[in-house]
This record gives C-alpha cells, structure tokens and sequence, in this order.
C-alpha cells in the first residue's frame, strides 16, 4: 500500500495538514520549516516537469495531484489538497484552487480567479456517436475553457467544454455554465443565466450607449417577452394546440420547430404552452416510416401527405428543423432518414448534379444542407449507410468549388452574388460546419461574401431580410475559425449590421422576417412572427460573436443554427 505523501506542515503536531486544506494562510502564517518544506516540493516538480512555471510565494499542496504536461500558476496563487489537474491549464496571479477541484483539458485562466471546492471544469467531452462503441472509446473532442480576470466561482459550480468567463463576473454555487458568461454578469442555476450583474455598467456593456449596450437592452426585453410572443402564436383550436407563424397564419410544422428554438434560447427550456414530452411525440409522429422525412402541415393541422422522396423541398427542409426541435427536447427521430441512409454513392451523385446550381443556388445549397443533417442523424444513431455515401459527397463538394470564389454556383445578373452566397451558407451548414471540417478556399470565400454585403439591393437597413443576413453572417463566422483575412471589415460588418437589427424587436411580437420599408410596405413577411423571431436572434449571436460581443446577449444557438460542430465523421481506420 502506498503511503500518503508528507502533509506541507510536518511540524505542527496538532493540525500537521492546515495548510493543505487552508493554503490561504500560507503567505502569513507559515513557519520556516514550512516555507522550506514548500521551496523543496516545488523544486522537485519543475525539475521533473520542464513545461510548469510556478511564480513567486505561491503554494502548491503535496497532497494535490496536479498531472499536466503544461501548467502555470502566478505569483501569489494556490493549489489546495485534493486537487486535481490534467493536460494543459495555466492560472495568472492571485489564483486560488480549493480543495477537491477537479481541472481538466487546455483551460486559461486570468489574474485574481478564485475557485470554490468541489468545482469542476472540464475543457474536452467524450463522443458518443456510435452506440455501438463504448462510450470510453470513442474519441474525444476539445473546444478549451478561458477564464477572464477577477472571477469568483462559488463551491461545486461545474464549467463546461468552450465556455468562455468574462471577466469581472461571479459563478454562483452549484451553477452549471454550459453557456459564455458575460463579463461583470452574476450568473447561477441548471444550465447557469444571468441572476444580476455584479458591475451594472457592464450591462450596459461599460460604452455609455453604444451598441452592446442596445445588445444587452435587446436580450433583456426578448427574454422578459418570450412567453407573449409563444402565447401570441399558440392556436388552441388547432389539432389539439398548435403553435403558427403568425396569428392567422396556417398551421406549419415549421412553426412547432421554431416555437421550440425560441424557447431554448430565451426561456432555458421548451415552450411552456405545452408539455415538453407532448411536444415531442407530436413532431415524432410526423416522420414517415418508409422514407424518414416529415411532410407538411394539412389546412386542418393534421399531418398530410407523406414525402414521396428526397426532392420534396418542404420535406428535405424538416430534416433540419424537426431534427433539431427533437434534439432540443432531448429526443431523436424514430427511423433513419431512409432516403439517404439507402441512397447509393452514384444516387447522391446524381441527385447533386440534377440541382439546380446555376438558376436557383441557394435551393442546391438547401438540398445538400438536408442530405448532410440527414447522414448526421443517421450516424448519431448508428446508421452507417452505403459504404461511400458520406465521401461521394465530400468529395463532390471538393471538386465542384470555384476556386476563384470559394463558392458553389454561379452568379446572375439580376442578382448579383445574392443565390451563390446563400448557397453557400446552406451548403456548408450541413457539411463542412456540422461535420467539423475545414471549409476549402477560405479566404477567397470571405473576399466574395464581403463584396456580396456591400451590394444595397439586399444590405441597406429597409432592404435586409432574416435570409440573406444570415447567409452572410454565418459563413463569415465558420470563415473566422480558418482565417483571419480582412478582419477589421469583417468586425466592421457585423456591428453595422447588427446595428441595424438590434432596435427592430417589437414588443410582444418579436421579430419580423422582413426589414420593414417602402419597397415592402403591407407584405406579410413584415408581420413579426416565430420564424423572424428565431432566425434574428440566431443571426444576431453570430454577428456578435464576430464583434466580440456575444458574451452580452447571454444565450447561445443549439439547434439549427448552433455555432459548433454537431458530430465529428470517424477518422479513417
């Protein structure tokens, strides 16, 4: 049996282990003998760690198990006993860890952090896609935790994989932060949101009046509103209660798809008008067991026809969207995407040369986007395939990508760039971005959809519609984890962009699809409604993102607009 190593404080024959569980009382309180005790033990592990900075008068327990490859720990800071920390992880300054705290991936932390016992924070989660593979198998993935500077986490608080703490903000005990934390934000419960804030003028993102303070106004009144704007689109006469765009809009399966989005992202949960496991088996029911697409909505609410195949646009579209909504419920389809889980490499070639590219790309680019979500629901369930199918497609995409552009299609006179960018944002969100793949081409695509933004036909505060918005910004952010071409007008972008959206919110209805303006004066897409509503709150995270200022909002997209990756391919064996 292996001995405990020596206590830091052999000499005190009463409380011999004080120090270890109250390191706090190290800088003061320590005998010589004990200040020796610490000089020899810190020099014992540099020697035998050469990646490891330990800075001056800090204290590092001999009964914590501290196993990084890299680790630092500022002047001042402590490692309580029972610690513990793997791979990469480096704390600035004043730095405390408590007893029991478990640190665990490439985590950064700033100057004057201090954390409670019994936390944890984990930067990598364990893949689960194939159920056939024990979960202790399966590879791991890893986005990395950063912690801002002045940040005080409370006991047994839990941080999880690519969650970034702003500085200046308070982590509540026994809060579960699954979410950025805005800086100077108070933030607590399961999964954690912001409670108060500890810097006020942080709310009002400490620029007097400036964007992220209209930001901050803007996700304070959607939050405090989200109910109204669900209530108002809820038809209790409907097949049992249904949620519509719009009232007096007819009944879609979208607008259950987007009711459910809405709510995860303002209410922390489904929408409250009905049980969340109701909810779910309605959109379960909707698949079509032969073909495993979902058709449309009848006049009456009840399910219609079913798709008859792969083409069927509407049907292709709810991969996507009742995918996602069941995802968000914590549920899954019923069956494979039969069409696509049974469809030959020269099928899904076919079917991607029959698209029509030139004429209507961004209706290509929608195709693509429900055959990739289509293989990524396929494969979370074990579904394989055809052998071949998910390289058919990658590899199309490879060899068909204009070079020049970095895009799919082509343009057209009367419309400029507007259906190849689209395309391409359809496109990579169900392959390249879903799938965690780099996109080929970056930085001509960033030339192309820049040039594409400045047109004012589409981007003129009046002319802006949720579509071609975010068409525009979700491809700059995938692009924005490649290169770094053109940052400056990329950030420049996206502030005015989302300064133009931030002030649309109308009270109890939401967002509008359309930008309202003289040109679509009376248009129904002018009407606030769900699917405005979740695409605009979408678009405005990743336009904040870019602008460095999604930390204010104090939400994040998890369902079909999620910024990270959804399921990794299997590495070749």
């Amino acid at each position: 049996m292996t001995p405990d190593p020596p206590p830091s404080d052999a000499t005190d024959d009463t409380e011999p282990l004080r120090l270890d569980y109250s390191p706090w009382e190290f800088t003061a309180g320590a005998t010589d003998a004990q200040r020796e005790a610490q000089r020899r033990h810190q020099a014992r592990l540099l020697a035998a760690h050469p990646g490891w900075e330990l800075g001056e008068g800090c204290f590092l327990s001999p009964l914590a198990s501290v196993q990084c490859e890299e680790f630092a720990l500022g002047p001042r800071g402590y490692v309580a006993a029972h610690a513990y920390a793997t791979h990469d992880v480096r704390l600035g300054r004043d730095c405390t860890v408590n007893a029991f705290t478990v640190l665990r991936g490439r985590i950064r932390i700033g100057d004057a952090v201090r954390i409670g016992a019994h936390t944890s924070i984990i930067a990598f989660n364990h893949g689960t896609a194939d159920p056939d593979v024990e979960v202790f198998r399966q590879p791991h993935t890893s986005e990395g935790v950063t912690i801002g500077d002045d940040v005080w986490i409370g006991s047994h608080v839990v941080v999880l994989d690519g969650v970034r703490v702003g500085s200046r903000s308070v982590l509540a005990a026994g809060a579960v932060v699954t979410r950025d934390v805005p800086a100077g934000a108070v933030v607590g419960g399961n999964p954690a949101r912001v409670l108060r804030w500890r810097v006020p003028g942080l709310a009002r993102a400490a620029v007097g009046d400036g964007l992220a303070a209209r930001l901050a106004r803007l996700e304070e009144r959607a939050r405090a509103q989200a109910r109204e704007v669900l209530d108002r689109c809820f038809d209790p006469d409907l097949s049992g209660g249904q949620f519509v765009d719009a009232p007096g809009a007819p009944p879609r399966v979208r607008a259950q798809c987007d009711a459910v989005e809405i709510a995860d992202l303002l209410l922390d949960g489904p929408p409250p008008q009905l049980p969340a496991e109701e909810q779910a088996e309605r959109l379960l029911r909707l698949q079509d067991a032969a073909t495993g697409l979902v058709g449309e909505f009848g006049p009456d609410g009840r399910p219609g026809p079913a798709p008859r195949d792969w083409f069927d646009g509407t049907a292709a579209y709810h991969v996507l969207s009742v995918g996602y909504a069941l995802d968000l419920l914590g549920r899954e389809f019923a069956h494979p995407v039969r069409v696509v889980a049974e469809a030959h490499p020269a099928t899904l070639l076919d079917g991607l040369a029959r698209q029509p590219w030139t004429e209507r790309a961004w209706s290509a680019g929608a195709w693509v986007d429900a055959v990739g979500t289509a293989l990524r629901w396929n494969l979370a369930r074990g579904e394989q395939g055809v052998p071949g199918t998910p390289e058919a497609l990658f590899g199309w995409l490879a060899t068909r990508i204009d070079p020049r552009t970095g895009t799919w299609g082509t343009p057209r006179a009367e419309d400029g760039s507007l259906q190849v960018v689209n395309a391409y944002y359809r496109t990579t969100r169900g392959t390249y971005a879903q799938f965690g793949l780099p996109v080929p081409h970056a930085e001509r695509t960033v030339d192309t959809v820049l040039a594409h933004a400045g047109d004012r036909r589409f981007f003129a505060p009046e002319a802006q519609n949720a579509c071609n918005v975010l068409d525009v910004a979700h491809p700059l952010w995938l692009l924005s984890r490649q290169t770094g071409h053109r940052r400056e007008e990329v950030v420049a972008l996206a502030r005015r962009l989302l300064s133009d959206v931030v002030d649309r919110w109308s009270d109890g209805r939401g967002f509008a699809f359309q930008a309202p303006g003289p040109a679509a004066e009376g248009l129904p897409a002018t009407v606030p409604g769900l699917q405005g509503t979740e695409m605009w709150l979408a678009t405005t995270w990743l336009l904040a993102d870019l602008a460095g200022l999604s930390g204010v909002l104090g939400y994040r997209p998890r369902g079909v607009h999620r910024p990270e990756p959804a399921l990794a391919l299997a590495a070749p064996t």
